[in-house]
C-alpha cells in the first residue's frame, strides 16, 4: 500500500470522506456476524468506516500506513490503530473474525500478498472487499473532462476477475457480487460520487480528498476543471448530460465482494 498517496492528500480528509449509512449497512449484512466481534480493516484511511462499524457494536483493529490518515481518526474504545501494510498485517494468524477493505485495494502493492494474509489472519472469512471497475461502469461523462485520470484508474484498478480471482484461490473461498450504483445523495465524496452534481469538482478541498485528482498533473486537472467550468456556465454539461440530475443512481462500477469458506 503506498502510504506517500495519503501522506499527500489526506489532509483534512474527513471534511469529504464520511461514511455513508448505505454503504455500512451493506458490509454489515454481508459480514452477518454477532456485535462483539473482532474485524480487521484494511486501509482504514481516517476511519470513517471503521469509527462506523465501532459504533454499530464491532471491535475494531484499523490497519493504516499513513500517519497523516492515522493522525485525523477520531478516539474510539472499541478501536485499535496500527501501522502497517496489507501485504504484511501486524496481527496473529487466525486472530480476526471478519476482514473489511473499503476503496483501499487499489493502493495495495501485491494483491497475492494481501490475499495471503487475510486468508492467514481469517482462515475462514467473512472478508468485506468494497471496491470499483471502470471497466464494469456505464458511459460516464467525468471522463471526458479528465482523461488522463481515466487512463490512470484503468491501470492502477484492478479488473474485478482479477480480484475475485485471486482471492477465491487463495483458500478456495465462495464469492459473491453484489453491484452498488451511486446513490444521487452519496455521502462519501469519492471521486464518482458527483455524477449527477458536477459542481462538486469545482471545490479544491473535495479534489485534494481523492486519488485520482491528487496524482494526477495539475495541468490536466486545471484543463478540466476549466472546461467543466464553462460548460456549466454556457449550458452545454446539461444539455448533455442534464437528464442524470434526476436519477436515483447511476451505475459506476462499484462492487461489493464476499469471500467466506
Amino acid at each position: 500500500m503506498n502510504n506517500a498517496t495519503y501522506d499527500i492528500i489526506g489532509a483534512d480528509y474527513n471534511s469529504n470522506r464520511t461514511a455513508d449509512r448505505r454503504i455500512l449497512n451493506i458490509i454489515i449484512e454481508l459480514l452477518n456476524l454477532p456485535a462483539g466481534k473482532l474485524i480487521a480493516d484494511i486501509g482504514a484511511g481516517s476511519g470513517h468506516y471503521t469509527n462506523a462499524l465501532a459504533g454499530s457494536g464491532y471491535r475494531l483493529l484499523a490497519i493504516e500506513p499513513s500517519d497523516v490518515m492515522r493522525k485525523q481518526a477520531a478516539l474510539n474504545d472499541n478501536i485499535v490503530w496500527l501501522a502497517g501494510l496489507a501485504e504484511s498485517l501486524p496481527l496473529q494468524g487466525a486472530s480476526m473474525d471478519g476482514v473489511v477493505m473499503v476503496l483501499a485495494i487499489h493502493h495495495f502493492s501485491d494483491i497475492c500478498s494481501a490475499a495471503k494474509e487475510v486468508a492467514r489472519v481469517c482462515p475462514t472469512g467473512p472478508l468485506i472487499i468494497f471496491t470499483v471497475d471502470p471497466r464494469e461502469s456505464e458511459k460516464l461523462w467525468f471522463y471526458d473532462y479528465f482523461p488522463e485520470i481515466e487512463q490512470h484508474d484503468l491501470n492502477k484498478l484492478p479488473p474485478l476477475n482479477e480480484v475475485t480471482n485471486v482471492f477465491s484461490s487463495i483458500k478456495h473461498w465462495s464469492t459473491q457480487v453484489i453491484k452498488f450504483p451511486l446513490p444521487h445523495d452519496l455521502a462519501d465524496k469519492n471521486m464518482l460520487s458527483g455524477w449527477n452534481r458536477p459542481e462538486i469538482y469545482l471545490d479544491p478541498v473535495m479534489r485534494q480528498n481523492t486519488s485520482g485528482f491528487a496524482l494526477a498533473s495539475p495541468t490536466a486537472v486545471e484543463e478540466g476543471i476549466t472546461l467543466l467550468e464553462n460548460d456549466l456556465r454556457t449550458g452545454k454539461w446539461d444539455n448533455l448530460n442534464g437528464h442524470l440530475r434526476q436519477r436515483e443512481s447511476f451505475d459506476a462500477g462499484f462492487r461489493f465482494l464476499l469471500f467466506r469458506a
